[in-house]
């Protein structure tokens, strides 16, 4: 399902990095630390930290080698190196780093508590651990909330396949509690909320035929007939400003903490 960063990119990834960048500079981290950077995508994140919490280093940790190489070729700084492993066994040495981050990734972890937990194993006490997930729910993220809704008025089946229902982390309750029960200190929920515009309608769908993703994948499945149906009833149905454009936003909940002493 995330295999290519370059259809990843105009699906989420532009957006990821408007949220990326209020997120770490909501951290306040001070400069000079060790970053790490967990489920690193195309480097969003990553370069988030490089461009706004003047560390030392940052280390990306992603099991997809596609979206390493992506990520390699486009944030392009010697502070910055990117690493493949998995989420839940970080090749880390215990507190190694000063702040380990991780950006729309943990809800698609099986384990998400055992990930948390690695976060918090690898930072130094008082270390920092932040992370951020969309909202799928309504009045989140809502390119991807109007396309389930849409889909499931055509198909009851593609209820089950929507994000929101799959996805219970995405709230900022669940998040909370998962910092909380991975045991940080001083756990923080906010909301982040960003403008998502597309110029017309076809910047919005073309890049849900990527393959990037449980929407597109849903798409990519259907006949021929039924894409074209789908379409149809998202071009009726999604807002459009005067000048054809499509004036939608995000919302992401993000969650901080700090490891104790």
């Amino acid at each position: 399902m995330w295999a290519s960063g370059e259809a990843y990119e105009p699906y989420v990834g532009r957006w990821s990095r408007l949220v990326a960048g209020r997120f770490v500079r909501r951290l306040d981290a001070p400069p000079g630390g060790s970053w790490r950077d967990v489920g690193c995508g195309t480097g969003a994140v990553t370069r988030a930290v490089l461009d706004t919490a003047r560390p030392a280093e940052v280390v990306g940790i992603d099991p997809s080698e596609s979206y390493l190489a992506y990520a390699r070729a486009h944030v392009r700084d010697a502070r910055a190196r990117f690493v493949r492993a998995d989420a839940v066994a970080l090749p880390f040495a215990g507190s190694s780093a000063s702040a380990a981050v991780s950006g729309l990734v943990l809800n698609f972890v099986p384990d998400a508590p055992r990930a948390a937990a690695e976060m918090v194993r690898v930072v130094r006490p008082g270390g920092l651990v932040g992370v951020y997930l969309w909202d799928y729910g309504e009045g989140g993220m809502e390119a991807i909330r109007a396309f389930w809704d849409a889909a499931a008025a055509l198909d009851e089946g593609a209820r089950g396949l929507d994000e929101a229902v799959r996805f219970p982390l995405c709230t900022r309750a669940a998040l909370g509690a998962l910092l909380t029960g991975a045991g940080l200190a001083e756990v923080e929920t906010e909301e982040i909320r960003v403008p998502t515009r597309f110029r017309d309608f076809e910047d919005y769908w073309t890049p849900f035929l990527g393959g990037q993703g449980p929407a597109p994948a849903y798409l990519a499945a259907l006949p021929e007939a039924h894409r074209a149906e789908l379409r149809e009833r998202l071009r009726g149905t999604l807002p459009r400003a005067a000048d054809g454009s499509l004036p939608l936003h995000a919302r992401a909940w993000a969650a901080r903490g700090r490891r104790a002493a």
